[in-house]
């Protein structure tokens, strides 16, 4: 990432509470073919949140904390907070010295937007303008939250509105909180009453759907974007009991992550 600050725009997807195995199992049975064309190999890969909720975990992505690889090992990250005695910060990770990602690149130039989606982004209380105004722009309407069953076409039609606003020459710096795998999300299953498993899977259908519109609007503004995809957790549908996050269970810690670099055109 260290090389590519400043030549390419940056684009952060959280798709908020999505589970790996759910993510995974869409991806191998052909039911999300836009993310899968994007992934590296068709596929998700498995990793490990630093929270089991997303006010937490996005703390932690900001200050470069990303879904930790499964595998053990001391894994290099893309990006960092300087601190003294980091064990994780490589040749190629872009190391800053600023709090968090969006203050960072706003230093280095670029114009940060916030296009959020669950709770914790709505600027309606003091808590949920702490993420948001880490950004130079920020955007929330009802129509983005978990409630709203087109929460990503309102963010995308926002988000294409905001594009021709930022000079073409200034690099850009595009965040997407992803609303519709939070409950409820049974409104993605005709006929369902509850939200369960399939619910969930339907709604990451419904991203797939309009996924390809995301990455034409970034991608369009002439400039390659590193893009960084995945889940800030996932939640339990009755497993061992647990409904919810915010819970220590395999579920919860284990994510989908993805990152790639979208070249104009492509999309």
């Amino acid at each position: 990432m260290r090389s590519l600050i400043g030549t390419h725009d940056v684009l952060l997807v959280t798709l908020d509470t999505l589970r790996y195995d759910v993510a995974a199992d869409l991806a191998a049975t052909g039911r999300t073919p836009h993310l899968a064309r994007a992934l590296p190999g068709g596929r998700w890969e498995r990793r490990h949140s630093p929270a089991s909720f997303t006010y937490a975990a996005h703390h932690a992505f900001f200050a470069g904390f990303l879904p930790t690889p499964v595998e053990p090992g001391r894994h290099e990250r893309l990006y960092a907070a300087a601190f003294p005695g980091s064990e994780t910060s490589g040749a190629d990770t872009w190391v800053f010295d600023a709090p968090d990602l969006p203050t960072a690149l706003a230093d280095a130039g670029y114009h940060t937007v916030c296009l959020g989606g669950v709770g914790f982004f709505n600027r309606r209380s003091p808590l949920g303008g702490v993420l948001p105004g880490l950004f130079t722009e920020a955007h929330w309407e009802p129509g983005f939250g978990v409630t709203a069953p087109g929460c990503v076409d309102a963010q995308l039609d926002r988000l294409a509105a905001v594009l021709p606003t930022v000079p073409a020459d200034r690099p850009l710096f595009t965040f997407l909180n992803v609303a519709a795998l939070h409950q409820p999300n049974r409104h993605y299953l005709p006929g369902a009453e509850v939200d369960d498993l399939a619910s969930h899977a339907a709604a990451l259908e419904y991203v797939d759907s309009r996924i390809d519109r995301l990455f034409r609007l970034v991608s369009g503004r002439g400039r390659p974007v590193l893009t960084i995809i995945c889940s800030d957790h996932g939640t339990a549908y009755g497993e061992d009991g647990h409904t919810g996050h915010r819970i220590g269970h395999d579920v919860v810690w284990t994510v989908p992550y993805a990152h790639l670099v979208l070249h104009p055109g492509d999309w």
